[in-house]
């Protein structure tokens, strides 16, 4: 029986949608599976070595509320100063309580489990990114060096 693979394709950077990818490709790395998550466009500040994501209620109308504010607080209202920031704080502080890691520790386990992270080298050049700002041991590769590896897997997720 040959290795299962699964194939990422991580395209959104923010603190919330940032936990699917890592969680995924580790657990299936756990699992045994051959692993890579294709970052592009603002995915790609998943992989910066300082790792400032923000949670973003806009656009978002699924996501719960704290303190039932989905139920009082209109939608336009998180796009006032502050409120950004306040989310932030409250998601990560939510994480910690509930024992949940932490996207750095994510990463991290993904690379101990030699999780195959490729940055969009179309996608860098695109936003005038510097290499040097992202962690190292990743590789910088197009769509088909994705394609490469998506192609031959069991799994594909588009997040």
């Amino acid at each position: 029986m040959s290795e299962k693979k699964l194939a990422i394709i991580a395209t959104k950077g923010t603190l919330d949608w940032g936990y699917p990818p890592f969680i995924l490709a580790s657990t299936a790395a756990a699992l045994g599976y051959s692993t890579e998550v294709f970052f592009t466009f603002y995915g790609l500040q998943l992989l910066k070595k300082k790792l400032d994501v923000k949670v973003s209620p806009l656009g978002n109308p699924g996501m719960p509320m704290p303190m039932g504010m989905d139920k009082w607080f209109p939608i336009l209202g998180t796009a006032l100063p502050g409120m950004e920031g306040m989310m932030t704080m409250m998601m990560k502080n939510k994480m910690k309580a509930k024992g949940v890691a932490s996207l750095e520790e994510l990463r991290e386990l993904c690379q101990e489990a030699e999780v195959r992270m490729v940055a969009c080298q179309m996608t860098v050049d695109l936003f005038d990114m510097n290499p040097s700002d992202f962690i190292d041991g990743i590789e910088f590769g197009g769509a088909a060096t994705f394609f490469e590896f998506a192609g031959e897997s069991d799994i594909c997720l588009f997040i």
